[in-house]
């Protein structure tokens, strides 16, 4: 069967309509169904791709907990989670951070924070032994594990959250500082990163994203 466009013009031949008319009901059918699989290939080759160019937020990760214990990225599953990294000597967004997430746990019901997995991971390990997160955590309601490492292991797990921090010298002699990223990042209950919010999200809008996971 020859081109059904003009060769000299490159526009449809006047006998293109001719020739599709001609065809039978069966040969129209496995037209259309072609047609369709041919676009349904390529939509779910785009939609591959397209996650495959997503970034891998989260990984593996072993730290220490504030009672001394181990814990690894495995003992988080089963759970939905709420991950913020800060620190203990943060003054500002990491205590209202951790309240958030506080706060958005108990809007799940009276045994809502009992339901999900709260983790505050410190991005100053110089100064955060476990015993100084076990009483900065405690602040902040009985759930909420606090983790700590050695350098490399928190540069290892703000890595794989891509998590920004750096250390910043304090003034006229004061405690230095850290500058850093603040985000509370959602997990499922098989560790796989959902969302993320910032200090500034309504504790409402966490909890309700939390509630599709349960």
């Amino acid at each position: 069967m020859g081109h059904a466009c003009d060769e000299r013009s490159g526009l449809p031949s006047p006998h293109a309509g001719l020739i599709f008319a001609s065809m039978s009901r069966t040969m129209k059918a496995l037209l259309g169904v072609w047609i369709l699989v041919l676009v349904g290939a390529a939509g779910w080759i785009g939609w591959d791709a397209w996650k495959g160019n997503q970034p891998t937020i989260g990984g593996p990760f072993s730290l220490t907990d504030q009672n001394g214990r181990t814990v690894t990225d495995a003992d988080l599953k089963g759970k939905p989670t709420l991950i913020y990294f800060g620190y203990t000597y943060c003054p500002d967004v990491c205590p209202t951070s951790l309240l958030l997430m506080e706060t958005a746990a108990e809007k799940l019901g009276a045994d809502g924070p009992k339901k999900i997995n709260m983790v505050f991971i410190t991005i100053d390990p110089e100064r955060d032994t476990p015993q100084l997160m076990k009483g900065y955590v405690t602040n902040f309601g009985p759930t909420i594990e606090g983790l700590t490492g050695t350098p490399e292991q928190i540069a290892a797990v703000a890595h794989a959250y891509r998590v920004y921090y750096q250390k910043v010298p304090g003034k006229d002699g004061a405690p230095y500082l850290m500058d850093h990223s603040s985000i509370v990042y959602l997990l499922d209950s098989r560790g796989r990163f959902v969302t993320h919010f910032t200090h500034e999200a309504n504790a409402d809008t966490i909890a309700a994203a939390v509630g599709r996971l349960l």
